[in-house]
């Protein structure tokens, strides 16, 4: 018998079609925004149904040690507000490999009144954060870096100034959310500005919006223009949506096995980029349904490819290109460059990983081009990106033998995702 290196994970091959229902975690995205705001408001507030995630609890640690205790005991995640000019001992903000805790936790560091050094994984330090860190210098608070990445520190004055800023946010719509959830507790609030290439996955700004105007604060948007006027923040008890990013590799399960996937709670009204789904599945060969069941994808055995911009909704490129490598017909993806810069450079990474199974990929200028070929079984490195690593198991449901590296990887936004992978397809065995 072939041994199998402990780091490899033999993704589950579906043996016909599957019938499940899938309980996903709560949104990241949505937790780490919300924790934010919970922050910096007028008052003690709950994050309910909190995603528990290495992005989430490293966010949690960082407000806490900026000074405002985040308690993550239980299911509802405890806020109590404390940044501000009096917290000036100096404290480290571990980002990992969280974008959201590197970029939203600096403007929140200019409010306390001593400095914060950020650093975070070694491949953190390559990930873009000139439009964060330039804003904050222009709108008058000390950085210290030398590269513009990380390590970088915040030397913390107790207030910021506000007011207009220009940015160029084609790298990255973190970096204006960014700017926008601190902003209320700025002396003028802020006026952003972006000039440049369009502002990928604008969905993430939308979301950011919502969430403050859900906490009382104004908010004007307009193309490439967003402006938060200073006030308090409204302590709130929020709840948190299911992570629907985090649905792409279950309900994609529905058309690689030509079974049914019902996700439950999945809500009929969002901001999150994962809501793409419902148009993407069904364009690829899948019966979406939503209702107050929650959403149903039915698949027919095969798989439809696509030509599609992804640029809003980049992070489901990954398993969007997975599904597409097992089309019977070619795909394109478009308008998705800048997840160069996400944990690992995805493009190259998929190119390499999907040709290592005998797919055949091509990287254009700002995508894949993907052709139809028979898929085999090996190795599939992750490059500690989370969402590499579900990309990996799409493949697997179809192909035998692939080895997901490092599969774990996955708990930056869903611990315990193998486990929940594998138990499908046993309760499909079981009938």
């Amino acid at each position: 018998m072939t041994e199998i290196a402990a780091d490899l994970w033999p993704a589950p091959t579906a043996r016909g079609p599957v019938d499940v229902r899938v309980e996903l975690p709560g949104s990241k995205s949505l937790t780490n925004r919300e924790l934010v705001l919970a922050a910096l408001a007028d008052g003690p507030g709950l994050v309910r149904r909190a995603l528990r995630s290495r992005d989430t609890e490293l966010m949690a640690a960082a407000l806490t040690a900026l000074g405002s205790p985040v308690s993550t005991d239980g299911p509802d995640w405890s806020v109590s507000p404390g940044i501000g000019p009096g917290v000036t001992t100096p404290t480290a903000v571990d980002c990992g490999l969280a974008g959201t805790v590197m970029r939203f936790v600096p403007p929140v560091a200019a409010l306390r009144g001593g400095p914060s050094e950020f650093d975070g994984d070694p491949h953190a330090r390559t990930r873009p954060m000139a439009g964060v860190l330039g804003a904050l210098r222009r709108l008058g608070v000390e950085v210290t870096s030398a590269t513009d990445t990380l390590p970088f520190t915040v030397a913390g004055h107790g207030s910021v100034r506000g007011g207009a800023v220009t940015i160029d946010a084609s790298a990255s719509s973190q970096f204006v959310s960014a700017l926008l959830l601190a902003a209320p507790r700025f002396d003028e609030g802020i006026d952003v500005r972006h000039e440049g290439a369009p502002v990928p996955s604008l969905p993430h700004i939308e979301m950011t919006t919502a969430c403050l105007r859900g906490r009382g604060v104004r908010v004007d948007a307009e193309p490439n223009r967003w402006r938060v006027h200073p006030g308090p923040i409204a302590a709130r008890d929020v709840e948190i949506e299911p992570d629907l990013s985090n649905a792409a590799p279950f309900l994609m399960l529905a058309l690689t096995s030509g079974g049914t996937v019902t996700v439950p709670g999945w809500p009929f009204a969002t901001t999150q980029a994962g809501d793409a789904l419902r148009g993407i599945l069904a364009e690829m060969g899948g019966t979406v349904s939503l209702d107050a069941d929650g959403l149903t994808v039915q698949g027919s055995g095969t798989v439809a490819g696509i030509d599609t911009d992804l640029h809003d909704v980049g992070e489901l490129a990954p398993a969007v290109a997975a599904l597409a490598a097992l089309a019977d017909s070619p795909s394109t993806l478009r308008g998705i460059a800048h997840i160069r810069g996400h944990e690992t450079d995805r493009l190259a990474a998929l190119a390499t990983e999907l040709g290592g199974l005998g797919a055949d990929v091509t990287e254009t200028e700002d995508g894949l081009a993907i052709r139809p070929a028979r898929l085999h079984g090996g190795t599939f490195a992750t490059y500690a990106d989370h969402r590499m690593a579900q990309a990996a198991v799409v493949v697997g449901s179809a192909v035998e033998g692939v080895l997901v590296e490092d599969v774990g990887t996955t708990a930056k936004t869903f611990p315990g995702f193998e486990r929940v992978w594998a138990r499908l397809f046993e309760d499909a065995a079981r009938g």
